[in-house]
């Protein structure tokens, strides 16, 4: 087993969630990219493997998707309003996240490091980000390592369409609750990836998203922990084909 999976080791746990609004069908694409990759014989995925936990609630409204909803569950919630005081008879997914949320940042040898809500959006374009807004300036620079890295490993992905703010209507949203609740070592994110398509280069230039590039954003997602932790040295290069001799 991986050392970090070893009783009692410390853990560093990236949570990732997607799919608390039944019609944002992208991010189950994003989120099965992560999936494959963290699973797969990559190299990459191998030391994160071995570097961080990943628990990852692919689909936190299931009954709204399985009745074709848009935004709501079965029983009418916008559950991505209900972070703050979820009932586990109204809201039986967000509870046990939430649950094992809690759980783990009250277990010393856990650090909850990262917490990503994968969402799709209808009018903006490209993958972007949504933090949250802090007085202690350090701690906002910081929040801002893990999107700029991201828009480096991913053409689709905007660092000039991501934002951080603190609206009283998304204060219910987990990248909003779990930030506030989250110590200052916690990053709390909402990926966002747009419905239709992303631009490179010109405005001119859109290129519909497909299935495939929504599962490539999330490959790029879990490849950027690899530059975030500065892991890239530990990843087994293929040997170099030894040059010809004339």
């Amino acid at each position: 087993a991986a050392a970090n999976l070893r009783p009692g080791a410390e853990q560093k746990v990236v949570f990732i969630t997607a799919r608390v609004h039944p019609g944002e069908t992208p991010s189950s694409f994003v989120c099965q990219g992560i999936i494959d990759f963290l699973v797969s014989q990559h190299p990459i995925a191998k030391v994160l493997r071995d570097h961080l936990v990943f628990k990852i609630a692919p689909m936190l409204n299931p009954d709204g998707v399985y009745l074709g909803n848009y935004r709501c569950s079965l029983m009418g919630f916008d559950l991505n309003r209900h972070w703050a005081n979820p009932s586990p008879w109204a809201h039986p997914t967000l509870h046990g996240v939430k649950q094992l949320i809690v759980e783990m940042y009250n277990n010393p040898k856990i650090n909850l490091e990262f917490y990503i809500d994968i969402h799709a959006h209808s009018t903006m374009m490209n993958g972007f980000m949504y933090g949250n807004i802090f007085e202690d300036e350090e701690r906002f620079q910081r929040q801002a390592v893990f999107p700029k890295l991201l828009c480096q490993n991913a053409e689709d992905f905007s660092y000039s369409s991501t934002s951080f703010n603190r609206d009283a209507v998304k204060a219910g949203t987990g990248r909003r609750f779990l930030g506030g609740l989250l110590n200052d070592t916690s990053y709390c994110y909402t990926l966002e990836v747009s419905f239709y398509s992303y631009i490179l280069g010109g405005p001119a230039s859109a290129v519909p998203y497909t299935e495939e590039a929504y599962m490539k954003l999330g490959r790029n997602v879990a490849r950027t922990f690899l530059d975030y932790y500065r892991l890239n040295s530990l990843v087994e290069r293929p040997l170099a084909p030894t040059p010809k001799t004339r």
